[in-house]
């Protein structure tokens, strides 16, 4: 219901994830030992099993979609192997350090994990002006999951520079996990556990993937733009290499290396 139906695909519901919940979650901040709050208890995760469950609440869409990516990349890609998706609220430890809210969404090549804060949609919305929707979320759930294909392959090894600006490896490596989100929404239907992502739902993906842009948070936050500090890309970067991806589907066009 309102932008992405997941089906009920293969016969198997979506609890096929195995979906590590950090103790944030379950009311200990493991870092602060403080208290506060989450999206749920570890029960609600385990009862995500249909369609309906990931179209009426948000902690069973992110399992459905993260079911959908690492089916399709283990379909497309031989040496595929899962990464664990790590939901928490206000701060956890990951592989990589310290990780609070404030962070946003990211993955860890040490651990091989995507740590989220599901408050971060919410920010994309009232900080980043993106539209939001369940397709903006899958897009970024998509992106991290690109991080990881490029763990495994080892692009993130070799393009570790601390340079910045439009054609900087770092960017590079953002829109090359654009791209991957792109390919995986062309394919999203293959999968399953999703149905066909409507015109609306690439729009709002893309709509997305504009609000992250360097320039777009640049301007909001500091008035101007200063593209020799960009990291991620510019809006219409991350625009351009999401729809190269989408309408290939191949994860072979994704080459943001090469020119």
């Amino acid at each position: 219901m309102g932008g992405m139906p997941i089906a009920i695909g293969g016969g198997g519901g979506i609890g096929l994830l195995v979906l590590v919940v950090a103790m944030a979650l379950l009311g200990v901040n493991p870092l602060e030992g403080g208290g506060g709050g989450g999206v749920g208890a570890v029960d609600s995760v385990a009862e995500c099993r249909t369609g309906a469950d990931a179209n009426e609440r948000q902690e069973c869409r992110v399992v459905g979609t993260v079911n959908s990516i690492q089916a399709y990349w283990e379909s497309a890609f031989r040496d595929y192997r899962e990464a664990e998706t790590v939901v928490f609220t206000q701060s956890t430890q990951s592989g990589c350090g310290f990780a609070s809210a404030q962070v946003g969404p990211f993955y860890c090549p040490r651990d091989e994990t995507i740590y989220l804060d599901l408050g971060f949609f919410d920010q994309l919305e009232s900080r980043l002006g993106a539209r939001g929707g369940p397709f903006a979320e899958a897009y970024v759930l998509a992106h991290e999951y690109g991080h990881h294909v490029q763990n495994i392959l080892g692009v993130l090894d070799r393009a570790r520079s601390g340079a910045t600006g439009p054609s900087s490896q770092a960017v590079r490596v953002e829109l090359q996990a654009d791209c991957y989100a792109g390919v995986w929404a062309g394919n999203a239907v293959s999968t399953g556990f999703l149905e066909e992502p409507t015109e609306e739902d690439i729009a709002v993906a893309l709509d997305a993937a504009a609000a992250v842009g360097d320039d777009r948070i640049q301007e909001r936050t500091q008035g101007q733009v200063s593209p020799e500090t960009w990291t991620h890309g510019s809006s219409a970067q991350r625009q351009e290499w999401f729809t190269r991806g989408y309408r290939s589907g191949d994860p072979n066009s994704c080459n943001t290396f090469g020119g």
